[in-house]
């Protein structure tokens, strides 16, 4: 009976610990210092805390177990809120937000310098990174897992240097077969 209870606390103990597994978040700085010392690409959520689709990325995708060991394995994940009021060092340069107003710290607020710097104009938004902190490209909107896997196996696989048009892109896409759960 003992050794009954015991084993069960094990098996309880080891599934409370895969489901609140979730992606290693770290600040862009860090990302950028990580990548110095084992190259990664990085993807950026941009979001902001009013930001409905923002918060159903957060619990529809960056929440499902196949995204989040892909990310971990494969990526440097930074969470940026992007009307927010954080100081980031990127690239020399030191980015704020003058117009930011702590009244509306949970409502539309002013963009974040950084925001401007990566052209993201609506949230959320995902932005990849090479290898050396480098813009690939911004993804806008909303994704599943299944929507985001594509854009992650095409950045990690470096598949969209091939993509020189709409045209290969789409027979990239129609070619893709998902393989992350719903």
């Amino acid at each position: 009976m003992k050794t009954n209870v015991i084993a069960v606390l094990a098996v309880c103990l080891f599934v409370g610990t895969l489901s609140a597994q979730e992606i290693n978040w770290v600040s862009l700085e860090e990302a950028v210092k990580l990548q110095k010392k084992s190259p990664k690409k990085i993807i950026l959520d941009a979001y902001t805390k009013w930001c409905g689709p923002c918060k159903m990325l957060d619990r529809n995708t960056f929440s499902n177990k196949d995204v989040i060991n892909y990310i971990n394995k494969h990526y440097y994940a930074v969470k940026f809120n992007a009307e927010g009021n954080e100081e980031v060092r990127f690239k020399g340069n030191t980015f704020t937000n003058p117009g930011y107003d702590p009244a509306k710290a949970n409502r539309r607020n002013s963009p974040h310098q950084l925001s401007r710097y990566f052209s993201i104009r609506s949230y959320p938004t995902l932005v990849f990174l090479d290898e050396q902190a480098n813009l690939l490209t911004p993804v806008i909107g909303y994704k599943t897992p299944q929507q985001l896997e594509l854009y992650l196996k095409l950045f990690k696989d470096n598949k969209h240097v091939e993509m020189d048009t709409q045209e290969k892109f789409n027979a990239y896409y129609q070619g893709f077969t998902p393989e992350f759960s719903n």
